[in-house]
């Protein structure tokens, strides 16, 4: 499998003398994870990412895309081996890539997601997701609860890597889950860089902005079922629980692919 067998040819993408708060109105609006960033004549300059677009508080910021943009960590060509592309995601720890023509040209050719490969393998080879969940999910979840103030998560979240936490009651049970997009749509974060003004004076707690209809699993559950829902739904993690709706696991779309690339 060849990764223009799976791009995403139709991801959308910005110039980099747009502002920085179109970048965040699109990442928000098409729940994107990243925006690959190209000149006017399509070459590939960078990336934007949620992260970076959070840190934009002001709906009439100056600040240019450039200004925000980051290098991508990899980026992969047409021709290059799927199957290899993706390990090479999971060792970096990046759900979404940037395509290109050739390493030279980097004419943007569309963003390659975790999503596509997992679709892909559902359809041709759907006996490599016979496992159940319990033999690939996270053992180890952090989580956070309703009482948590967003800014706390949000730093949490940014010093682990993760893209979304579950949220559970003081016994453990689950009872919603966070995300990036979710900080991104309420618009609660507190800016990092930018003036005091437009922040927001009190303290919001994650139970104001967190999504409390999760879709959870058992770990008897197949992974086929697991990749099912993740691509269906554009879930990125699912949490796994016991039969009291305790919080026991989860697993993403890394274990996922890390289980079809074995």
């Amino acid at each position: 499998m060849l990764v223009k067998e799976i791009t995403n040819e139709k991801h959308p993408f910005i110039y980099e003398d747009e502002l920085a708060t179109k970048a965040r109105a699109v990442i928000r609006d098409f729940s994107l994870r990243i925006l690959p960033v190209v000149n006017r004549e399509g070459k590939l300059l960078g990336i934007v990412s949620r992260g970076s677009v959070m840190t934009i508080s002001s709906s009439v910021s100056p600040i240019k895309v450039k200004g925000i943009m980051s290098n991508p960590k990899h980026t992969a060509t047409l021709e290059d081996d799927a199957f290899q592309t993706v390990k090479e995601m999971i060792r970096i720890d990046e759900w979404c890539i940037p395509v290109v023509n050739s390493k030279t040209e980097k004419q943007l050719k569309g963003v390659l997601g975790l999503e596509n490969f997992i679709e892909n393998v559902i359809k041709t080879s759907p006996e490599k997701l016979t496992k159940q969940v319990s033999e690939i999910m996270s053992k180890k979840v952090l989580s956070c609860s309703l009482e948590d103030e967003v800014d706390n998560v949000w730093r949490l979240m940014q010093n682990k890597s993760l893209a979304g936490l579950p949220v559970v009651d003081a016994k453990n049970r689950l009872v919603g889950i966070v995300t990036q997009r979710d900080f991104l749509e309420s618009g609660a974060l507190m800016p990092t860089f930018e003036s005091h003004k437009g922040r927001h004076r009190a303290s919001t707690k994650i139970s104001a902005i967190m999504k409390t209809n999760v879709i959870a699993v058992q770990p008897s559950i197949k992974a086929i079922r697991v990749a099912k829902i993740m691509v269906s739904k554009d879930i990125g993690r699912i949490p796994v629980v016991d039969e009291d709706g305790k919080l026991i696991g989860i697993v993403d779309r890394e274990d996922i692919t890390r289980l079809i690339a074995k």
